[in-house]
């Protein structure tokens, strides 16, 4: 079982950039790709971006493409999403999200994902 803990969120303005975290545990730790999805108020849980691991690519939905990046160290399994240029749209609870194994469900789906971390807030004003 893999446990993931994010944590960096917070209040930022309009503009301005925050570096989220996601700590990743467990007796084995291989992931074949980590993912951030969003929640909004009200909203259904989304996919933001996702990195595959054997390769480094990644996929990122359309309204955060150029503003967010996802990056890995694999050192210290961790995967981080650095957000830049942020709105008050982009305010969210955002959570990391484990594939364990290829899926042929849709990445941007949550069926991939097997383990999730408890969520980060982060509160964009305007």
């Amino acid at each position: 079982q893999v446990q993931l803990v994010e944590s960096g969120g917070g209040l930022v303005q309009a503009g301005g950039s925050l570096r989220l975290s996601c700590a990743a545990s467990g007796r084995t730790f291989s992931p074949y790709a980590m993912a951030w999805f969003r929640q909004a108020p009200g909203k259904e849980r989304e996919f933001v971006v996702r990195i595959r691991y054997n390769d480094g690519s990644t996929d990122t939905t359309s309204s955060v493409k150029g503003r967010f990046t996802i990056s890995r160290d694999n050192a210290k399994n961790m995967v981080y999403l650095q957000m830049s240029s942020l709105k008050p749209e982009d305010t969210a609870v955002y959570y990391c999200a484990f594939q364990g194994a290829y899926s042929t469900a849709r990445i941007y789906t949550e069926k991939p994902y097997t383990s999730w971390g408890q969520g980060t807030q982060v509160t964009v004003s305007s």
